[in-house]
């Protein structure tokens, strides 16, 4: 077992990778770091273990906004001369490049506004959802609330005529509970 003390920049240089990814592979891997006198981060590498193959690099997609405005900047707008067809070209490119652009922003607004109106959806749900809950919840405390007296009057006296009448009023409640829950 062969372990080294390597820096961040030795590190990178052995896996050829740059420095933020030696730290960070490091620290995924949680082998043990410490400083050396100069201040520098140490790592301590198996070097008989080491084995990394980096990651292909995914492409990003360009912001079309982001690419138009490299079109335009990469046109010279100077020496512009008035009646030029070369001017006449460029003027069409830049108007319809600006169309494109007005198209692609409209429809950015109508996915915005979709998702708006589909979050209001959601958030008015969830607001009935709260409200039928509490108010289950509510007739399940009076319910639960019922039960204890019946029990407690079953254990003081017996059957009596109150425990009947409050047995009644608990099926009445059942049953208004169950009819409101099926609305």
């Amino acid at each position: 077992m062969c372990v080294a003390l390597l820096t961040y920049a030795d590190l990178s240089a052995r896996l050829n990778i740059s420095r933020e990814a030696a730290r960070s592979l490091a620290r995924r891997r949680r082998w043990p770091r410490s400083r050396s006198e100069d201040g520098k981060a140490l790592v301590s590498v198996n070097l008989s273990e080491l084995r990394y193959t980096p990651r292909p690099r995914r492409a990003r997609r360009a912001d079309p906004v982001d690419a138009s405005l490299a079109k335009v900047e990469a046109l010279e707008p100077f020496p512009f001369q008035r009646d030029s067809p070369d001017n006449a070209l460029e003027i069409a490119a830049f108007k319809a490049e600006i169309a494109r652009l007005e198209e692609v922003a409209a429809a950015y607004r109508a996915v915005f506004e979709r998702e708006r109106e589909r979050a209001d959806r959601l958030a008015a749900e969830l607001a009935q959802a709260a409200a039928e809950t509490t108010a289950a919840n509510a007739w399940a405390a009076r319910l639960e609330d019922e039960m204890a007296d019946l029990r407690a009057g079953r254990r003081d006296g017996g059957a009596t005529a109150g425990a009947a009448r409050r047995l009644g009023h608990l099926a009445a409640a059942i049953v208004q509970a169950d009819r409101a829950a099926r609305r």
